[in-house]
C-alpha cells in the first residue's frame, strides 16, 4: 500500500492539465490545425448564407473562439483515431440512421471521445478525493480513470442502442395510423405521392418524418420505388419492409393500394397484440416476485399471527 497525499494527487491533476495544454498548443500549429474547407469557402458565400457570414466575420483574436477551435480540432483527431481503432463503420452508420440520422459518424465518434474523457476526469476526481482522505495503491490510481474512460465509451454506445430501440418501437406503433390515413387519402382520389406528402405534412411522429424525407426525394426526381426501398434499407424493420414490399408489388400489378394499406394496418395491429402477449409471457416470472415475496408472506402472517396470539394467551393462563 502506498499512501497518496493530497499534494501528490494535485500534482497528478496539474500534470494532466499541463499535458493537455501542451497538446492544445501543438494542435494550434498551422500545419496541424489548418482551416477546414467550410472556413475557407465561407467568405465567398457570406452574402447568401447566415452561418457562413457569422463564420467569416468571427474575430480570430477571440480567446474563446481560439480555444474552441483548438479543442474541436483535438476532438476530431481523437474521433478519427477512435474510428480507426474500433472499425465497424457500416454497423455504426446503420445504427445512426436507425436512430434518426441526427448525428453523423464523426459527430458520434466525437461524442464517444467527450464522454470517455468526462469519465476519465471523474475517475481522476475520485483519485484526488481518495488520495486526500485515505490510501490508494498505484494500480488503483491508474485503474479508476481507466474504468471511467471505458464507462464513458460504453455509456455513449448504450445511449445509441437505446435510442435505436425506442425509435423502432415508436415507428412500429405508428404504422397502423399512418397506413389507415394513407388509405383514406387514396380512397378520396389522391395519388400515392400526394397521399404520402399529406401524411408527412399532417403527421408529427417518427414515421411521418421518414415519409417527409421520401416526399423530398421524390420531389427532387428520385423514383418513388427507389425512395421507399431506401427507407426500408435505412430502418431495417420487418413490419416496414413487409409493408413497402406490398406497396411496391401493388404498384407493379396495378392492385388497389387502399385495400393493401388497410390490410397492412390490420397486420400491424395484430403484430402489436402478438408482441404484447409475448412480452407478457416473458414477464410472467418477474410478475411472480411481488406475489411470492410480498403478498404471500403478508397473507401467511395474517393467517398465522392471530393463532399464535391465541396459543400464547392460553398458555399464559
Amino acid at each position: 500500500m502506498v499512501r497518496v497525499s493530497a499534494v501528490v494527487s494535485l500534482s497528478l491533476v496539474a500534470g494532466a492539465l499541463l499535458g493537455l495544454g501542451l497538446w492544445c498548443v501543438l494542435s494550434s500549429v498551422p500545419r496541424l490545425g489548418a482551416a477546414s474547407l467550410a472556413q475557407r469557402v465561407a467568405p465567398f458565400v457570406a452574402d447568401i448564407s447566415r452561418e457562413a457570414f457569422h463564420q467569416s466575420t468571427r474575430l480570430p483574436a477571440d480567446p474563446g473562439t481560439m480555444v474552441a477551435q483548438v479543442l474541436a480540432h483535438l476532438v476530431r483527431r481523437l474521433a478519427g483515431i477512435t474510428d480507426a481503432m474500433l472499425g465497424n463503420r457500416a454497423e455504426t452508420i446503420r445504427r445512426l440512421a436507425q436512430a434518426g440520422g441526427r448525428l453523423s459518424l464523426d459527430a458520434f465518434r466525437a461524442r464517444q471521445v467527450l464522454w470517455a474523457v468526462a469519465g476519465a476526469a471523474i475517475g481522476l476526481g475520485v483519485d484526488v478525493v481518495v488520495g486526500a482522505f485515505g490510501t490508494l495503491t498505484p494500480a488503483g490510481l491508474v485503474a479508476v480513470p481507466v474504468a471511467g474512460l471505458v464507462a464513458g465509451y460504453v455509456a455513449a454506445e448504450y445511449a445509441l442502442r437505446t435510442g435505436v430501440t425506442r425509435r423502432a418501437a415508436r415507428i412500429v406503433s405508428e404504422l397502423p395510423t399512418v397506413f389507415e390515413f394513407t388509405s383514406l387519402c387514396l380512397a378520396a382520389g389522391e395519388s400515392i405521392t400526394d397521399s404520402l406528402r399529406r401524411v408527412a405534412t399532417v403527421g408529427s411522429g417518427e414515421f411521418a418524418r421518414e415519409l417527409a424525407n421520401v416526399s423530398r426525394q421524390v420531389a427532387t426526381g428520385v423514383p418513388l420505388a427507389s425512395a421507399l426501398r431506401q427507407l426500408s434499407d435505412r430502418l431495417q424493420l420487418p413490419a416496414v419492409t413487409r409493408a413497402i414490399e406490398q406497396i411496391l408489388g401493388a404498384l407493379d400489378r396495378g392492385s388497389p393500394l387502399a385495400a393493401v394499406l388497410q390490410a397492412q394496418a390490420q397486420d400491424s395491429r395484430e403484430d402489436s397484440k402478438r408482441a404484447l402477449l409475448e412480452k407478457a409471457g416473458q414477464k410472467e416470472v418477474v410478475m411472480l416476485i411481488p406475489l411470492v415475496f410480498l403478498i404471500l408472506p403478508v397473507t401467511i402472517l395474517f393467517a398465522v399471527f392471530p393463532g399464535l396470539l391465541v396459543v400464547q394467551a392460553g398458555f399464559s393462563f
